[in-house]
């Protein structure tokens, strides 16, 4: 599935353009941003806020994403909001969705932290969008007939249906897509504590949010944030106390390294906590299995129940894929009994993972939020108190035995 965005400048209000889906449905509106072709999978979001974070979180490369808020662009864009890098600076964000379908865009950006509009940002970063269309009809039909191939066209680009179709149907499917490497970051960084240093760790890269090293940070955490690629001995030669997995795009039952990294660390009991992909990554290595869900779930208001405790938490989240469930809700691995931790409320999807020693945990939603309610903030907490009652001294002698 590729994206291919063409000329970065705006062709005036009224532009026509054209949303294409895979099944031969056909939206008809305004171009916006920038103008030319675009290919990815339609989806979804239905969180009322924060499109800033929406766009630049890496977890929707090669998405076009279908917004249910009727307007869009009202808080312009900013410097600060950004939830991946640009040009090794974090700043407004590198956009990562294919493309943005909304129904109306805002006249005007109105923020005290404004810099620029959405739309100029769009252009600048040479991103293709579609305005104008019916998106409740859009997101009817997806939520019908499941996530689909979809394309934008606009500016010379809009051609007959029959050759827009056929671009769109010719593109490569996310099932089976292994995108991690495309987004991670390229060299090791470090994001440093707030305060006095109380642990480190390794925060494995697949597509991971700008404010989650900030969460780990806020509470004395020094975080080495890693390429998707890393091994077992670039982890141990961190000497960190603990392991982290991000979110990410992509089909998890690609992600191969990513599940044996995951299993020698487990294997070295190092503390592991992961999120979203990161939790179907641990799902893999404790032998379950993934599938691709109809239309998956992408907003900022999915309730999850944790099961130990029936609390629920409304949480950010934004996945395709999903954990199949076990037979039973606990089973054994070669580190010992897994469970299942949380549920979705809406449709009993699997949310959470663990080892019952609670040396490894992980939930399929984004507790960073970014943007979204602080709910499940306390996930960090947790992992911070698994750091702490951990023994850390034995990171010297895990890195000794390889």
């Amino acid at each position: 599935m590729t994206s291919h965005s063409t000329t970065p400048a705006r062709q005036g209000v009224g532009e026509p353009a054209a949303l294409v889906l895979e099944d031969g449905r056909i939206h008809r509106g305004q171009a916006f941003g920038a103008t030319g072709t675009t290919l990815g999978e339609a989806v979804f979001t239905t969180g009322m806020s924060g499109y800033q974070e929406t766009l630049t979180d890496p977890s929707y490369c090669r998405q076009i994403v279908v917004t249910t808020a009727p307007q869009i662009g009202n808080t312009g864009w900013n410097d600060e909001d950004g939830e991946s890098l640009l040009d090794g600076e974090v700043g407004g964000g590198r956009i990562w969705v294919a493309g943005l379908v909304i129904r109306d865009l805002s006249r005007r950006a109105s923020n005290q932290r404004s810099t620029r509009t959405l739309e100029e940002e769009m252009v600048t970063q040479g991103i293709v969008g579609i305005a104008g269309i019916d998106t409740r009809a859009v997101v009817r039909h997806i939520r019908e007939r499941g996530a689909m191939k979809a394309g934008i066209f606009s500016g010379a680009d809009l051609s007959d249906d029959e050759t827009m179709l056929a671009a769109v149907r010719a593109q490569e499917s996310m099932a089976g897509a292994s995108l991690s490497d495309e987004v991670t970051t390229s060299e090791p960084y470090v994001v440093e504590p707030e305060g006095e240093t109380r642990f480190s760790v390794a925060a494995l890269d697949l597509g991971i949010k700008s404010n989650t090293p900030r969460m780990l940070a806020a509470r004395g955490v020094r975080v080495h944030v890693i390429p998707a690629g890393s091994t077992l001995q670039d982890v141990l030669d961190l000497d960190v106390d603990g392991v982290f997995l991000s979110n990410g795009p992509g089909d998890p039952a690609t992600a191969d390294a990513a599940v044996h990294l995951t299993k020698e660390v487990l294997g070295q009991g190092i503390p592991f906590f992961g999120i979203c992909f990161g939790n179907q990554i641990l799902g893999r290595a404790l032998g379950l299995d993934t599938y691709k869900m109809r239309f998956g779930h992408r907003g900022t208001n999915i309730p999850v129940i944790e099961k130990a405790t029936g609390s629920v938490a409304i949480t950010s989240q934004n996945h395709g894929f999903a954990l199949r469930a076990p037979e039973n809700d606990t089973w054994e691995t070669p580190w010992g009994t897994a469970t299942v931790t949380h549920v979705c409320a809406n449709d009993g999807t699997v949310e959470g993972v663990a080892l019952t020693d609670g040396s490894a945990f992980s939930v399929q939603y984004h507790p960073e939020a970014a943007a979204g309610p602080r709910d499940a903030a306390d996930l960090f907490d947790r992992f911070v108190s698994l750091l702490a009652s951990s023994d850390t001294g034995s990171a010297d002698s895990r890195k000794g035995s390889n």
